[in-house]
């Protein structure tokens, strides 16, 4: 007689198991439950917009409010090759490019994507649900690629590590390692003989997270890790930190941001001399003393070499404001506006009062989104600092 209950109870706890393992799971791009008004606006300048540029030269890939776009390198009509209520971030063109890299919470939490450079045949390569992911860069072959891993603590919003997977997912390998879970390390650049990863690392003193920390002293500086040799070893530093380094193609010069006074500053450095050079004060405020899980500057790109009768010609892409520098003198690096038109469509969550895009607009307008720095070796700008 004690068997049919027993029996009854395992039939019960059965069906439960069932029923919550058939339970729909959670879809960040069509959210039950959640009533929804669709507005539109037209857009004609956005903040803190990460961008590539395509290895040709010829197109930039750039995120504005979760979505990702594509547009000539010399300005025109931007084009939304990545849409919907995820949101995605930071592409990246592969070395042949023909694939971005990118960062989206499409999979419930922020992992790294990748799609065709029109956007079509997205699939998600990392799958973390715990230790998250962002700041893709490529390496050399095409085949592999350094992210910086999230790692939380009780205290903070945690710290990061350099890891390396491959295009086609898996474990991943660390390359790095946290010295503690409150100061960050983030914002990977790779050489492109792949041997050297360039990041940037909190390096305030304490050991942990303050909030009220000097940006004139140094909090993030830019380090490196040797590949062949296993070490890390520091690039650049010392007052207003050091921070978003983009190393060039031929690895003669690192680019990177500084913090100058009140001003966030585009900087130089000759790789061969240890020679820094001041190019452009008019950035947007970084963020140094904030928390930085997704970069303290958006992520910007150096343009392919090209050879013009006063030399070798580089160009650097980088968001700023919408301001444009016109030096005069030949020895300074000449800037230029790019027209973006970006328009978009979006629907509001009332209980939130968060926005997010459903489907791109038919109008646009046009707006400035970067600088285009064309540099020449022979004539660098004189103040060294």
């Amino acid at each position: 007689m004690r068997i049919v209950p027993s029996l009854c109870f395992l039939l019960l706890i059965g069906n439960l198991l069932f029923a919550q393992n058939d339970k729909k799971k959670w879809d960040v791009s069509s959210p039950e439950g959640i009533p929804f008004t669709d507005v539109e606006f037209t857009v004609n300048q956005g903040t803190w917009m990460n961008l590539d540029v395509s290895p040709d030269g010829k197109t930039i890939a750039f995120d504005l409010l979760g979505d990702i776009y594509t547009m000539p390198a010399n300005g025109g009509q931007a084009t939304c090759i990545r849409s919907g209520l995820p949101w995605e971030v930071q592409p990246r063109f592969s070395p042949d490019g023909k694939q971005i890299l990118f960062t989206s919470d499409a999979g419930g939490g922020d992992n790294i994507w990748v799609m065709n450079a029109d956007g079509s045949k997205a699939r998600q390569v990392t799958k973390e649900n715990f230790r998250l992911l962002n700041n893709p860069c490529w390496m050399p072959d095409g085949q592999y690629f350094v992210a910086r891993k999230h790692f939380t603590s009780t205290r903070s919003l945690g710290a990061g590590e350099m890891w390396l997977y491959h295009i086609s997912g898996g474990e991943g390998l660390q390359l790095t390692k946290r010295k503690n879970d409150q100061q960050d390390v983030n914002e990977p650049s790779v050489s492109s003989d792949g041997r050297y990863v360039y990041f940037s690392e909190d390096l305030y003193p304490g050991g942990f997270f303050q909030y009220n920390k000097d940006p004139l002293k140094q909090i993030f500086a830019i380090r490196r890790y040797d590949r062949q040799e296993g070490k890390v070893e520091n690039v650049t530093g010392g007052s207003g930190g050091a921070f978003r380094p983009q190393i060039s193609p031929d690895g003669e010069w690192l680019a990177f941001v500084r913090r100058v006074d009140t001003k966030t500053v585009l900087f130089l450095q000759q790789r061969s001399t240890g020679l820094e050079y001041s190019l452009y004060d008019g950035l947007d405020k970084d963020q140094q003393e904030a928390w930085t899980i997704f970069g303290i500057y958006p992520g910007f790109a150096w343009g392919p070499d090209q050879q013009t009768r006063a030399g070798k010609m580089s160009a650097i892409y980088i968001w700023a404001k919408t301001r444009s520098s016109n030096p005069n003198s030949a020895q300074r690096p000449s800037a230029r506006r790019l027209p973006v038109p970006t328009a978009r469509s979006w629907c509001l969550t009332p209980q939130a009062n968060y926005i997010k895009k459903t489907f791109p607009a038919e109008k646009w307008n046009n707006c400035s989104i970067c600088l285009t720095w064309n540099l020449s070796r022979h004539f660098l700008p004189t103040a060294v600092f």
